[in-house]
């Protein structure tokens, strides 16, 4: 059994005032007390750490060689004391990030980025998720942050504007509609799509819209990566539909055309989200100014 901080500590300040009723008095414990404490550490140790004479109390070999390793301890001790009191006052430690994929693709590593580097001290740690699974875990206290695309259920939340991006077409370059000027989403409907799995904010909203134009989604493949979305649509498997920003980005490399959609309906807000009932954090408050301000900005400049 390792022995008690609060006996190390005694026997560091008896060690240094030489004086057993000095480091009790220091200590605010009676020197019965004290000596009791000392009494157990050597007890601890098998030896013997101070020799008493009525001038006070000097240190045996043992106690000389534990005074160093006393002393280190405290240190360590102190710092782990601050480290932990700056956690528990919300001032430092990890940030759990949970981000749509569009989000993730677009603006959010840029943004991440730039309050990193003016926040050294809180790490960052960052997942992706469908927005459904994002409301849940931000609910159930999993996670301090979440970015999500407007449309879901957020009872319980406290929802900011973060960004907004539009659905796009991407497709191969010598494809019917992008030889067109312009389109609308009714005309892609009447080819066979690539698109994300069920699970996505986005694909419930193709979905809708498909029914309000009464007609049917062609779904031919489902995958879960906008990079997979990309690659399909370059085999000629079919024409895909992703957020405007990331399929460039992606698409465009592979030598495909990307148009967006025209439609009012097209353009998605995503959220930033936190939970209401959140406790004092003041790491998630700076975050969270962070990125509605340079949402706000972006807004601006749009």
């Amino acid at each position: 059994m390792l022995p008690d901080i609060d006996s190390i500590a005694l026997f560091v300040l008896a060690a240094e005032q030489r004086s057993l009723t000095k480091a009790a008095d220091a200590y605010h414990i009676g020197l019965a007390a004290a000596s009791r404490r000392i009494a157990l550490l050597e007890h601890r140790f098998k030896t013997a750490l101070l020799e008493r004479s009525p001038r006070g109390v000097e240190l045996t070999p043992a106690g000389t060689a534990l005074l160093v390793h006393a002393k280190v301890m405290l240190v360590l001790m102190n710092q782990m004391q601050g480290e932990m009191s700056d956690f528990a006052a919300g001032r430092r430690g990890a940030l759990r990030i949970l981000a749509n994929t569009s989000a993730m693709t677009e603006s959010l590593p840029d943004d991440l980025s730039d309050y990193a580097r003016a926040h050294p001290d809180v790490r960052l740690v960052v997942e992706e998720r469908w927005s459904a699974e994002i409301v849940k875990a931000l609910l159930a206290a999993d996670a301090d942050i979440g970015i999500v695309v407007e449309g879901i259920r957020v009872e319980g939340l406290d929802v900011f504007p973060y960004r907004t991006d539009r659905l796009a077409v991407v497709m191969p370059a010598r494809h019917a509609l992008a030889l067109r000027e312009g389109f609308r989403f009714l005309e892609v409907l009447d080819h066979d799509i690539i698109a994300l799995e069920g699970g996505s904010s986005m694909m419930r909203l193709l979905a809708e819209q498909a029914v309000v134009a009464e007609k049917m989604l062609q779904l031919r493949i489902q995958v879960r990566s906008f990079e997979a979305v990309c690659k399909m649509v370059k085999a000629g498997l079919g024409i895909g539909l992703l957020p405007f920003q990331a399929a460039r980005t992606m698409g465009e490399g592979m030598g495909l055309v990307v148009r967006p959609l025209p439609e009012d309906w097209a353009e998605r807000k995503m959220l930033v989200c936190v939970r209401r009932d959140r406790s004092v954090n003041s790491s998630v408050a700076s975050l969270l100014e962070h990125l509605t301000a340079v949402a706000s900005a972006a807004g601006s400049e749009a």
